[in-house]
């Protein structure tokens, strides 16, 4: 059976710093008729085991800690007695979700994961969290960035960039060395191509990122695939 990439789409609200911020989130599916790899487990496990249908789930991975990429993992993942990976360093934030159980795999930079004769190779990518990674397939021509990288450049968490410095190392050592016909594939938003992004890798060096935003901008949604609700929703709701 051929290897394929299929996205599934959730929304919901994640609380950042007491402030309430709708989300919509990418999952993605790697694998073929009979197996999958699932990345970015974003709360909707019943949306996502609809589209995984009666295929065996053979992973769920983290590329963060943060709740709109854990929620779903353990019950997406327990369906087939999946395993969990995690990056460690993002172990403190996967308990602010799931306070009595850990993810089953440590994962480390360069690690493999197998699945449908295709390998997804392991590369840390810290800045929006410690532990953030980005997982790339030669064989697909794909790279899953979580936040690190997205369609409109580097990701934001709650309309910052936590470790900015880190974020920007992470995207030219890692991200940038890959061809640039690779799909970049976030956990938020559209598609882009590695060569649609990196002509502006030097500007964003230079400061282009942190520049003051207009009154205009500020009000538009956030990068990160965020915008402010000013509204308390139900959980249930998602």
């Amino acid at each position: 059976m051929t290897a394929r990439i299929e996205r599934v789409v959730t929304e919901g609200v994640v609380d950042i710093d007491g402030t309430e911020h709708k989300v919509e989130n990418n999952t993605w599916i790697v694998g073929d008729d009979d197996e999958v790899i699932v990345i970015d487990a974003a709360r909707d496990a019943e949306k996502i085991l609809e589209q995984v249908g009666e295929r065996e789930v053979l992973a769920v991975i983290c590329t963060a800690g943060l709740p709109d990429h854990v929620g779903a993992a353990i019950e997406v993942a327990s369906r087939d007695e999946a395993v969990v990976a995690l990056h460690p360093k993002d172990k403190p934030l996967w308990r602010e979700t799931w306070r009595e159980t850990w993810p089953d795999i440590d994962m480390e930079d360069d690690g493999i994961f197998g699945v449908a004769e295709v390998q997804l190779d392991v590369l840390e990518t810290p800045g929006i969290s410690p532990g953030g990674v980005s997982l790339y397939c030669e064989a697909l021509g794909a790279v899953f960035t979580g936040k690190a990288l997205q369609a409109d450049g580097p990701g934001k968490l709650g309309g910052e960039y936590p470790a900015l410095a880190d974020q920007l190392t992470s995207i030219g050592g890692r991200l940038f060395t890959l061809p640039g016909d690779t799909r970049v594939l976030a956990a938020h938003g559209d598609e882009v191509t590695i060569g649609d992004l990196e002509p502006h890798f030097d500007d964003w060096v230079s400061g282009s990122l942190t520049r003051t935003e207009t009154a205009a901008e500020a009000e538009g949604p956030l990068t990160d695939g965020t915008k402010l609700s000013g509204i308390k929703l139900d959980p249930s709701d998602d």
